[in-house]
């Protein structure tokens, strides 16, 4: 293991001789509530912010967990919390917005919690009589607008996101909420991941789900180009043209599967179908039962998981190929009825992953481990990233992610995957965000950039800053100290300018 952060050499064992519950000194700091600050404010400069970085680097997460006497029971169900660092010339502003949600309306203007999130159930209006509490209960559970997860861009528009039906569009610069959008009035869909990709020619690709008589089926959704863009109204949200490429039937009717994101190459969509599962007749009930969304979800390993492949320019569906930490799977694209059966088809000596054809159009696939031991120390994988503008949809080389070695993240990870080197980032007491790769003006090389991540610190007061890390060696160039509070977030992207 190379270039790990200095200070770092005797972190686990300090944490391994604390007190039970001590290693998690001030965790609360990371998930409190805080401010929103409209106008950008300055930040104060530690080392060498590069020049030639100039844009947006936009963050989404929750940042709001009380109304009046009502606290959220789960981080995700936190009011969605916009930032944005904006980087010139070597300095750093920081500004933020509460996205003005049809719940954080609702709620503020109730002063407290009327909407039902991910893990909190909101209760029945106390002024009205127990017989209308009763029958509120009954009602369908409304969806919510809380887009706390991710920025995304359709058709050059920036929304948030998160995996109901419902986005926001906004403005990147200001960050001002513009209209809610409902994915159902563009596509027969009932919700959409937070985690779209984006091929080279500008259109969007996503996943969302539909269900009926028929089924439960897991939809590829295609949203077209800005250049295909319809007339719309000036300014306005645009979606039309959106598409169901391919629709994969649910291999367990009653319980399909919870997910969040899935995988894209140049010619191919990958969706696993994993046995973390839904159960529809307690998603009918949840409600009614007083529980919240999370409480349908279940770990059921008895089931399979399934790799769907389906060709992305065409929608054809192949039929199914039978701790976070990274994993290689070969896929072989040419099976017809002469592939032979039990018989490995990775024909590469670079890869110990293998695939053998079991029944007619279906393959069953063992991984490589892309990790030694050395990986284990700093716990799983969470919000992987790589060189997407050049890479996504080809083959590459390196990932960047956060360690997880308890609750939250608390190291920066860079892996070669051709090698498994892997390289270290990581301070006790400070808690990296989900690193974003930004390439170099002039790069001619996968790494040659500098990534960005917000680090929390929780032990001090307003003592957050960007950290921008040399890509290629991960060592530290600089930092953007924030002069006010921000809580851990989830996922965000650089809008390049200039």
């Amino acid at each position: 293991m190379s270039n790990t952060a200095e200070p770092q050499t005797n972190s686990m064992s300090s944490r391994q001789r604390c007190p039970q519950g001590k290693g998690l000194e001030n965790i609360e700091a990371l998930v409190r509530s805080v401010e929103e600050t409209p106008d950008p404010v300055p930040t104060t400069i530690q080392g060498t912010i590069p020049t030639w970085i100039n844009g947006s680097f936009l963050r989404n997460g929750p940042g709001k967990f009380e109304f009046g006497k009502d606290s959220y029971t789960h981080w995700f169900d936190g009011m969605a919390l916009m930032h944005r660092f904006h980087i010139c010339e070597g300095n750093v502003t920081y500004s933020s917005r509460f996205l003005r949600s049809d719940s954080y309306v609702c709620n503020s203007e109730k002063n407290r919690i009327v909407v039902s999130e991910f893990g909190t159930v909101a209760m029945p209006d106390p002024c009205k009589n127990i017989f209308a509490r009763f029958f509120s209960r009954f009602q369908i559970p409304k969806a919510t607008d809380n887009a706390s997860v991710n920025f995304v861009k359709y058709k050059g528009d920036y929304y948030v996101s998160t995996e109901t039906n419902y986005m926001r569009r906004v403005d990147p610069q200001s960050l001002e909420t513009k209209e809610k959008v409902d994915w159902s009035k563009y596509i027969a869909v009932n919700s959409a991941t937070a985690h779209p990709h984006y091929d080279r020619e500008g259109a969007t690709y996503n996943m969302g789900n539909s269900y009926g008589k028929s089924g439960f089926f897991y939809n590829i959704i295609r949203v077209p180009p800005p250049e295909e863009k319809a007339a719309a109204a000036e300014g306005s949200a645009d979606l039309t043209g959106a598409s169901v490429i391919c629709s994969i039937r649910a291999s367990e009717p009653r319980k399909p599967s919870y997910y969040h994101s899935f995988v894209m190459s140049e010619n191919y969509i990958v969706f696993v179908e994993q046995p973390i599962k839904l159960d529809l007749l307690k998603f009918m009930l949840y409600k009614i039962q007083g529980k919240s969304f999370h409480k349908v979800m279940t770990w059921e390993p008895q089931y399979d998981t399934i790799f769907h492949l389906v060709n992305r320019h065409t929608g054809q569906f192949y039929n199914s190929l039978c701790r976070n930490l990274p994993r290689r799977y070969v896929l072989p694209l040419t099976v017809d009825g002469k592939t032979p059966m039990d018989q490995n088809l990775v024909t590469s000596s670079n890869y110990k992953a293998t695939a053998k054809k079991t029944k007619p159009q279906e393959v069953y696939m063992t991984h490589e481990e892309l990790y030694d031991d050395k990986l284990l120390q700093y716990g799983g994988l969470e919000f992987p990233q790589i060189n997407y503008d050049q890479h996504n949809g080809r083959a590459y080389r390196y990932f960047y992610s956060c360690g997880f070695g308890h609750v939250f993240s608390d190291s920066l990870l860079k892996m070669d995957v051709h090698t498994k080197e892997l390289k270290v980032w990581r301070y006790p007491g400070l808690y990296p965000s989900e690193p974003v790769f930004v390439a170099s003006p002039k790069a001619t090389e996968e790494d040659d950039g500098v990534i960005l991540s917000v680090i929390i610190t929780p032990r001090e007061e307003k003592s957050t800053f960007l950290l921008v890390l040399d890509a290629k060696t991960f060592t530290e160039l600089g930092r953007a100290e924030v002069p006010v509070n921000i809580p851990y977030g989830t996922h965000g992207v650089f809008n390049r300018m200039g």
